[in-house]
């Protein structure tokens, strides 16, 4: 087992608030096991948010990576995550990084099967113009945790007709 962390970054830490709230939906709970003790546990940074904030791991050199403009780096988050079953995890861009330095997920949103247990890792790419560093806890990303339909997949030879038919990019106007 383990402690429900109470609490969600700024503006919330240590009233309980997003726990509170979060609880109060009955939702399930999501496990997050350190592979370093320094690791960073993910929270959200408002209690309505829906994504986790995910934080670079590099303890042993603050200033880790950089990426060039066009170029991309794996990071790691020090982090392994047991998603329930019948809900999947997706690694999604943080906002700000991306308007302020055109940082993203290069395979956004990543997708964290539930039954994945290595690493959290994501993969950054810089689509700004200039040098991005990240450091040590910077955060990176966002993880969102939803359901996941499972789907019996079957092989047709026609489909049903629908207004919109096969029109598509750009059929419905700017």
């Amino acid at each position: 087992m383990g402690t429900i962390i109470e609490g969600a970054g700024k503006g919330t830490a240590g009233r309980g608030l997003a726990s509170a709230y979060l609880k109060a939906q009955d939702g399930p709970q999501i496990q997050f096991k350190r592979l370093h003790p320094d690791a960073i546990i993910p929270l959200r940074a408002h209690p309505t948010d829906a994504g986790l904030d995910l934080r670079a791991h590099y303890p042993e050199n603050p200033t880790y990576a950089s990426i060039a403009p066009g170029g991309r780096v794996i990071v790691p988050t020090g982090l392994v995550v047991a998603i329930p079953e019948g809900y999947v995890g997706l690694v999604c861009p943080r906002s700000g990084l991306a308007a302020k330095y055109g940082i993203t997920v290069t395979n956004a949103p990543g997708i964290i099967d539930s039954g994945y247990r290595g690493e959290l890792k994501v993969i950054l790419q810089n689509t700004g113009d200039d040098t991005f560093t990240i450091e040590h806890s910077d955060r990176i990303a966002q993880l969102v945790i939803t359901p996941a339909l499972h789907v019996d997949v079957v092989e047709v030879t026609e489909f049903s007709s629908t207004d919109r038919g096969e029109a598509g990019f750009g059929s419905t106007g700017k």
